[in-house]
């Protein structure tokens, strides 16, 4: 059964959270690829959100309705990755009591998502050439090719400038995989996206009481290194949830569910503290000088919101949601600081 000549319109992009440069050209090039079958080659640190954009391309494709398979290249063992891939014939290899269709065969008409690419064993390479040259797949063990109709994506947090080099990758193979090539920075180059993750993840809880997060806090979690990269974000947020359900986390909070969830408290983790954010705000000596509190602190809010308005794109909404706020109350803050939203004269 072929796939429809028609896509569906990739109405999920928004799955793809944030609003910087990076993440906004990821999602006009998934939004690109829908209308396509060509090889994707998704690359990027670990944790980075590689199988999410793959499956996003397969959502918004014509295949969406059929398989999207997914095998991590790199768990397998090199003894039976073949079988796993390729399939095998009932006594191709002591236990092989039966068929089995490979993972080719299983996404036929669909997707098949080859993470940790970069993994894959040199002899094992050679084989997935041939197969994305002719389209033909050989079960382990058979005499028979079949013919199979698969886009492929494949993911990778490896250098494979440096890994051809090496001869550890084909450079032929690399340019079947990475017909278009999607590169997925760490999530320390797209600080600004870590609030509107931060509440996706929250409002994602199955928790009926989900936490929130003061402005501060968002602030904090903003500069964290975040080496771990979207997964460990999202971790972080699973973990805020479980132990302090409904919940308002401010710095301390925060700092502290971060250091519980790295072990052995690493210092080159090089998790900020409330004290370090405190230390940004000099505050003078009792007595010497005197200090405007209140104008201070409506410079603050001000920030706080026009960076909120900046990052939903005007959306009060939004932006009240972020800032931990009810809509009504964003909306007088933002006439009594005589804010307006961007694009609004």
């Amino acid at each position: 059964m072929k796939p429809s000549s028609t896509f569906a319109p990739p109405t999920r992009l928004a799955e793809l959270i944030g609003t910087s440069e990076p993440i906004r050209t990821v999602r006009a090039l998934v939004g690109q690829l829908a209308a396509s079958s060509v090889s994707v080659l998704v690359t990027g640190p670990s944790g980075s959100g590689k199988e999410v954009v793959a499956q996003l391309i397969h959502q918004c494709s014509a295949r969406a309705a059929r398989p999207f398979v997914a095998i991590n290249s790199a768990a397998i063992p090199r003894d039976l990755l073949e079988s796993e891939i390729f399939g095998h014939e009932a006594g191709s290899f002591t236990g092989a009591t039966r068929a089995r269709r490979g993972r080719f065969e299983l996404a036929d008409t669909g997707t098949l998502f080859l993470d940790e690419i970069g993994d894959m064993p040199p002899e094992f390479q050679v084989k997935l050439l041939r197969v994305l040259e002719t389209r033909v797949v050989e079960r382990v063990g058979g005499m028979i090719g079949m013919a199979v109709d698969v886009r492929l994506i494949a993911a990778t947090n490896v250098d494979l400038d440096t890994a051809i080099a090496e001869g550890r990758f084909r450079e032929d193979l690399f340019y079947r995989l990475a017909v278009v090539e999607i590169s997925l920075p760490p999530l320390a180059e797209r600080r600004e996206d870590v609030p509107l993750l931060l509440e996706h993840f929250a409002a994602d809880e199955k928790s009926g009481r989900r936490i929130a997060f003061t402005p501060a806090a968002l602030a904090f979690l903003s500069d964290q290194a975040w080496r771990g990269n979207v997964r460990e974000l999202r971790n972080f947020v699973a973990r805020a949830g479980a132990l302090h359900p409904g919940a308002t986390l401010d710095p301390a909070m925060a700092a502290r569910l971060i250091n519980g969830g790295r072990r052995g408290g690493d210092p080159s983790d090089n998790v900020q503290t409330p004290q370090d954010v405190s230390q940004r705000v000099p505050v003078p000596p009792y007595g010497h000088v005197t200090v405007d509190l209140k104008a201070k602190l409506d410079e603050v809010e001000e920030a706080y919101i026009k960076q909120a308005l900046d990052q939903t794109d005007g959306g009060v909404a939004k932006s009240a949601r972020l800032l931990g706020l009810r809509r009504t109350t964003l909306i007088e803050k933002m006439r009594r600081l005589q804010i307006e939203r961007p694009g609004t004269c």
